[in-house]
């Protein structure tokens, strides 16, 4: 009717501080009358009439819209925050309804917003084979990578290379023309330069960069590598992208084709470079401005608590001290906590691993039952059945600083536990291999199941039936589960939080005509910032990625590190990492039982992860923290294993000016040493550096003053994670 009031309310998707720089609106005058956008934390409902008021708590006007008003777009560098500790965890859109006479044909109101929110990070292009050949004139080092991710809009590039190089350059290529991001020599100030205007790359096209070098003057070939004889070919692209699907970090490494390159526009020269001194002394003659900013190096760089400083001259930036935060944010690189747990915990086969939403570490195990090779006959059905359930509690909630056990419950319900995780109300989604179950049990220690699917001790393959299934991951939103069955199905399936079937579906491949079934699909990830749905194929060695809602196949993630093994995986959304450990191969291909950091964009391993005094056995399941903390459950040892991101601080004065920068494993460049190492046909030696860029060892003349207070003292390069 007439003068009605709508409301309905969303919530800001997601946790991070993020910034709303524009609101698009989507209604005319006739239809709606007026437009209001609140933001708050506890809205009075999600949908419906407005008669109870907006919000419960105190609700913020954000937006304001009436007689067919243009978008409204802020002033530049200018945003509302919202998510993180903004105190708005919720949008309200209110719509008044003046006069309904446009709505007497009964068609369907689309009236509404469209909010623009950006995060920002580093796309990192790096050659790692190129060789330069002594007296060579002209030598090219062409990289080039398809894009698969969401939108990116590069605003800003910088290049890096040693004394060789004379060029570096960057290229969308789009239905075959080419598009250039940026080109600079690197013999001048290597900061970061504005792109060109209004670039934007997207699924499908292909980015492609190019270092021009000279071997003129050397006397033997020139290698890429970390130490002021070696070369480097790095081309940063600096982008923002939509907060909802933000990734801080990518990177690309492959070698690009002659037959793409043969199609590289050919550019006019550089000017000439002036020398470092000229440019130091003139930098010293004109006004700058200095910045140390925690938020800058944050959201533009994606490296938390880091401090930095920042020259801005001309509106050229740049950066003189802690670039090496550009490349790896916190959470890269893990230490074991070895002081964890404070108490020791009586554990048996330790099987699943999850968290409560109190941020508690929830542990399930099989007590004084053993997995063993006569637990199960030739159709898999449960041997040892008259020795009744396990007596122990078998989920064991702990607190996670100290390990002090909490809460216990699970007696006498289990027999062989498997996997374990929670929803959004704490109850516990469990499986059970020798009944061939899955529960959904209350954590309020209740004896009764509040769900329970498959038939006890019954193997099957229909929609009623599981054999020995592995894992359950939960929607947060819609309450949906999917069960991954297992270890003699080959399937995922799909059901609702109340149980029932909804679909199911097998290994995927970009070609069907390679597609290859899962073999034990052993744990199960849930994406919540990408609705995806991520599956560790335990003996192909693989982790496998779907449309959750359809089962799409979207992409898989194998490498040779993991020896044809994945046991577990999680996923830190706002890192856009996942975590896996491996295990020994059924097949006898050895390779180290160890974690490993992925990094989901670019599915590159960025590092790995083991403990200290021993070495993990047969690593089970695996959960990461909000605050980046890992935890690793060991089927064989009975034991779970802490690892968290190690801090430092050191003290840094360069060019007069004093901050403070984190070193140790927590933060700095891509290590070439640990990366190159992990890569067939390099050693470690001469690539243990603090960062890509060689540090003080480089020693380039472009970066020095003559100040008798400058101090660099570089910590010593960390030990090999693997």
């Amino acid at each position: 009717q007439s003068d009605s009031y709508l409301c309905m309310a969303v919530p800001v998707p997601t946790k991070r501080d993020v910034y709303i720089v524009d609101f698009v609106p989507h209604a005319r005058m006739d239809t709606a009358h007026h437009m209001l956008l609140y933001g708050c934390q506890t809205p009075v409902s999600t949908s419906g009439y407005c008669v109870k008021g907006i919000c419960e708590d105190e609700a913020s006007i954000m937006y304001a819209w009436a007689r067919n008003a243009p978008p409204t777009k802020l002033p530049k560098d200018v945003g509302f925050r919202v998510g993180g500790n903004s105190g708005i965890t919720h949008f309200v859109l209110q719509i008044h309804y003046g006069n309904i006479k446009a709505f007497e044909d009964n068609h369907k109101d689309c009236s509404g917003l469209t909010l623009q929110q950006f995060i920002a990070g580093i796309y990192l292009m790096m050659s790692m084979d190129t060789i330069i050949s002594p007296g060579n004139k002209v030598t090219n080092a062409d990289i080039a990578c398809t894009y698969d991710s969401y939108p990116i809009y590069p605003f800003a590039f910088r290049t890096h290379t040693h004394h060789l190089g004379k060029e570096v350059i960057g290229y969308r290529i789009r239905n075959g023309r080419w598009t250039l991001i940026g080109r600079q020599s690197p013999q001048l100030p290597q900061a970061f330069y504005p792109a060109s205007k209004d670039i934007e790359v997207k699924f499908g096209d292909t980015i492609a960069s190019r270092c021009v070098f000279t071997g003129e003057g050397r006397t033997s070939k020139t290698y890429i590598g970390g130490t002021a004889d070696d070369e480097m070919c790095n081309y940063y692209i600096m982008y923002y992208m939509e907060s909802r699907h933000a990734t801080p970090f990518m990177s690309c490494m492959e070698p690009g084709s002659a037959e793409l390159f043969r199609h590289m526009p050919v550019l006019p020269a550089l000017p000439v470079p002036v020398e470092s001194h000229d440019m130091m002394q003139y930098l010293k003659n004109e006004k700058t401005n200095v910045i140390f900013c925690d938020a800058f190096c944050s959201h533009v760089f994606a490296c938390e608590r880091s401090c930095i400083q920042v020259i801005f001259h001309k509106r050229v930036l740049f950066a003189w001290v802690a670039l090496t935060c550009t490349i790896c944010p916190a959470g890269y690189f893990l230490e074991e906590v070895t002081a964890w747990p404070e108490v020791k915990l009586q554990l048996g086969q330790v099987s699943g691993l999850a968290l409560d939403s109190y941020g508690n570490l929830v542990i399930f195990h099989r007590g004084d039952h053993h997995w063993g090779v006569n637990s199960f006959d030739n159709i898999v059905r449960y041997q040892h059945r008259s020795k009744g359930p396990i007596q122990q509690s078998t989920i064991l909630v702990v607190d996670q600083v100290k390990g002090e056990i909490l809460k216990a419950s699970g007696r006498n319900t289990f027999y062989l536990p498997h996997g374990i995780t929670t929803d959004k109300e704490n109850n516990y989604w469990v499986t059970d291999v020798a009944l061939h179950q899955v529960f959904k049990v209350s954590s309020q220690q209740r004896d009764v199941p509040l769900v329970e699917l498959g038939e006890a001790f019954t193997p099957g393959s229909d929609r009623r039936h599981f054999c020995q299934p592995t894992d359950v991951a939960v929607d947060p939103v819609t309450g949906n589960i999917y069960v991954s069955d297992g270890y003699c199905n080959s399937r995922i399936m799909k059901f609702s939080a109340e149980g029932q079937y909804l679909s199911e579906w097998g290994a995927g491949s970009s070609d069907r005509r390679k597609r290859k079934p899962f073999r034990i699909p052993h744990s199960l990830a849930y994406l919540p910032d990408r609705q995806e749905l991520c599956v560790a194929d335990r003996e192909n060695g693989r982790i496998q990625c779907f449309v959750a809602d359809s089962g799409e196949f979207l992409k898989e993630i194998k490498k040779e590190e993991f020896g044809g093994e994945v046991y577990a995986i999680a996923y830190s959304p706002h890192r856009g990492l996942i975590y896996a450990v491996n295990g020994e191969s059924a097949d006898g291909y050895s390779s180290p039982i160890r974690g490993f950091v992925i990094d989901y964009s670019s599915k590159d391993i960025v590092n790995v992860f083991r403990p200290v005094d021993q070495e993990f056995k047969m690593p089970h399941d695996i959960v990461v923290t909000p605050d980046d903390s890992v935890f690793v459950g060991d089927a064989a040892s009975g034991s779970v294993f802490k690892f968290t991101s190690g801090n430092s601080h050191r003290s840094v004065k360069k060019s007069g000016f004093e901050v403070e920068e984190l070193e140790g494993k927590a933060v700095g460049g891509l290590n070439l040493g640990n990366f190159l190492a992990t890569h067939k046909g390099y050693t470690r030696q001469g690539f243990d550096r603090l960062n890509t860029e060689g540090s003080d060892h480089e020693k380039e003349e472009d970066y020095t003053t003559d100040s008798e207070n400058e101090e660099y003292s570089a910590p010593p390069a960390p030990s090999s994670s693997s």
